[in-house]
């Protein structure tokens, strides 16, 4: 379907604009004031019962969406397939919202091109932010530099989708750096070809929390990890690089268990494991691509990029999982922060971190062997565990984690389950974690109060900010 030239009223909303200032167009105003106001009138499960409060609004969103579409003429199939999902939705009686077919036809992992933008519009939730699925609005553009469309050659991820953020409705003022497919309102579940993170926000997160972390630890940056405090678009590219690797993992390696948990309900530690697992990998693969590549004297451009990159990846790493991960969210089943704690205590326990005399240091030459040595533990874990069964993984994944990090001592893991948990279901199993299973130590339980403002600041932020 050809989308025709512009309508007067629809030159009048574009006022004249390209792409590149797509959001100070009317048009992106008004889409985004009448999703914001449909919210105030949806359930959780996305449904409107004020069907004549709603209608006016509708009209505006369809309206907005047709006059943006041309500046998106990569997204055409999508833009038209929404315009129709949200106009049968109307008409069916703005039930329980159903978007699969306008979903199926954004194919954002298709043009993978640097700055590229898409206009996103869905009724979803926003990971980390909300279970309600409200209609959302979100403008965005494509992070490919070219040393990232060669390092993917090498590291194929095809669903991978690096996002920057322009715009956004208020389900995207929060924590949430994702976009996944598996969020939006759909009668079924099809086949995902994409998932998209916002690269431009953990940049700018780790850029606040790091800089704030390492005054308030005293700690001494490399002059290699202060640049990245100093150049967003360095910190952005850094996390592509990163997260590039990340996701791949996730189904890549000798995996005991669906990895990305599917419909199932397994203690918080293993998420923690997995998280932790990919990132590991992510680290020790760009200290194997920093010592390959440094070797060479030839590089072109995009290698050189990547040795730069490859550097920067390993201090994300540590200070991101140390500084942010361990200490935000709340602390029910918080795997995430598990990880970041984890990863201190080990890097503490093999002494190449240390905190003294209160200014925290680490000896950099040493820190990547302990690293890997824990992905060679958490591998080894995973390796071994093939051959055992589920609940007897559980066990070994728990021996891991508490060997390291110190259990609540109320744990009835730590204490040793009884033989009626043991001789039963999972479910009995994963009932006996306690929801702060292992809390923070001491050393975080300063720094989190210390940095509390700081981590509550990143909430909504955006590489601009």
């Amino acid at each position: 379907m050809t989308i025709a030239p512009p309508t007067r009223a629809t030159h009048d909303l574009l006022d004249g604009r390209t792409v590149d200032t797509v959001e100070q167009t009317p048009a992106w105003a008004q889409l985004k004031a009448a999703a914001t106001a449909l919210q105030a009138l949806q359930v959780t499960d996305g449904s409107i019962a004020d069907t004549d409060a709603a209608a006016p609004l509708l009209d505006d969103v369809v309206e907005a969406i047709d006059a943006l579409a041309p500046l998106f003429p990569h997204d055409e199939a999508y833009l038209r397939a929404s315009i129709a999902d949200f106009r049968r939705w109307r008409d069916e009686g703005l039930g329980v919202p159903d978007f699969l077919d306008s979903l199926v036809a954004f194919q954002p992992q298709q043009h993978r091109v640097d700055g590229i933008r898409h206009l996103v519009v869905f009724p979803m939730y926003t990971q980390n932010g909300s279970s309600d699925r409200f209609v959302e609005a979100v403008l965005v553009e494509a992070i490919w530099p070219e040393f990232i469309a060669r390092l993917e050659t090498e590291y194929t991820n095809r669903l991978f989708v690096s996002l920057r953020l322009i715009d956004f409705t208020p389900g995207y003022d929060t924590n949430s750096a994702v976009l996944f497919p598996e969020t939006v309102a759909m009668r079924e579940i099809p086949t995902f070809t994409w998932g998209a993170i916002f690269q431009d926000r953990e940049a700018a997160r780790y850029r606040r929390v790091t800089r704030a972390a390492a005054e308030i630890t005293k700690l001494e940056l490399p002059a290699a990890a202060a640049r990245l405090l100093d150049d967003q678009e360095l910190a952005e590219q850094t996390f592509v690089m990163w997260d590039l690797i990340h996701d791949r993992t996730h189904m890549r390696g000798d995996l005991p268990f669906d990895p990305f948990m599917i419909k199932q309900r397994m203690p918080f530690f293993l998420y923690s494991l997995e998280e932790l697992r990919c990132d590991l990998t992510a680290f020790r693969e760009c200290v194997s691509l920093q010592k390959r590549l440094s070797g060479r004297d030839d590089l072109g451009d995009a290698e050189r990029s990547m040795l730069e990159h490859a550097e920067l990846v390993q201090y994300a790493v540590i200070f991101d999982r140390i500084f942010r991960f361990a200490i935000t969210g709340w602390r029910v089943r918080n795997y995430d922060g598990l990880g970041g704690q984890l990863l201190f205590a080990w890097l503490h326990q093999h002494r190449v971190l240390h905190w003294t005399d209160t200014s925290l240091a680490f000896d950099w030459d040493e820190v990547p062997a302990a690293v890997i040595a824990l992905a060679d533990a958490i591998d080894e874990l995973y390796w071994r565990s093939i051959d055992r069964p589920k609940v007897a993984h559980w066990l070994a994944a728990y021996d891991l984690v508490r060997s390291v990090v110190t259990p609540h001592p109320a744990s009835a893991w730590a204490r040793g389950l009884s033989d009626e948990v043991l001789a039963g279901l999972p479910k009995g199993y994963t009932d006996a974690v306690l929801d702060d299973e292992f809390p923070l130590s001491m050393f975080f339980e300063a720094l989190e109060k210390k940095m509390r403002p700081v981590i509550a600041s990143t909430a909504g932020i955006r590489g601009t900010d």
